[in-house]
């Protein structure tokens, strides 16, 4: 009853600060105060795939998303022309708090460290969305639903995003003159009448 109550306790901590972080992203004013929040409010999504079994979707979720979130940050430096020198200026007013979450971190990798060297066996005991009598991990389960069920919805997925990134290829290139550029089918055209040029030169000149 205790572990339950624990469990039920981070996740109401969990999904309140998600919430709070998601309201402050469209509601900050400042867009890299925007991307922070919105990077706490993935971390604090994957905390919650961690209270429910669902390790690989955690890990996932901080890999892949919040390295897109960096992408997105550049983006917008790139977009808006972000002044970094008035956030410098400010960011002394910011070193207390983030002291503290650095501290905060660094002691929860230190119990979970020290847990793990004290209790290896309790890694395993974690409750996951996968029937109990099967012995495959979290991440097999998972990649045979992906891979057999859903396939299909997993490769459109994968061809709407391959549309996306080259629409925003597309959307970002600027033609500028001057410019050598490879043109593929001109290179394939080329004869060898047309590819060397032969020139006479008479002794003792140069060309």
């Amino acid at each position: 009853m205790l572990l339950t109550g624990i469990q039920a306790a981070f996740f109401y901590l969990f999904a309140a600060i998600a919430i709070g972080s998601a309201f402050m992203v469209i509601a900050g004013r400042n867009p890299v105060h925007s991307v922070l929040f919105l990077i706490l409010a993935f971390v604090n999504a994957a905390a919650l795939f961690l209270l429910t079994g669902a390790e690989f979707l955690a890990l996932i979720l901080i890999v892949v998303y919040v390295g897109a979130v960096a992408v997105l940050f550049l983006f917008v430096v790139m977009l808006l022309d972000v002044d970094f020198a008035e956030l410098r200026a400010g960011i002394a007013s910011y070193a207390p708090v983030g002291t503290l979450i650095g501290l905060v971190f660094a002691a929860e990798l230190i119990i979970v460290l020290a847990g793990y060297a004290l209790a290896p066996e309790l890694a395993g005991s974690t409750t996951m969305p996968i029937p109990p009598v099967s012995e495959r991990s979290n991440t097999q389960a998972l990649g045979d639903v992906l891979y057999t069920t859903y396939v299909f919805f997993f490769q459109i997925a994968g061809l709407v995003l391959l549309v996306a990134m080259v629409g925003a290829i597309v959307l970002t290139l600027r033609r500028r003159e001057g410019i050598q550029r490879q043109d593929v089918s001109k290179q394939v055209a080329r004869t060898p009448e047309t590819a060397i040029e032969v020139v006479k030169v008479n002794s003792g000149q140069g060309i």
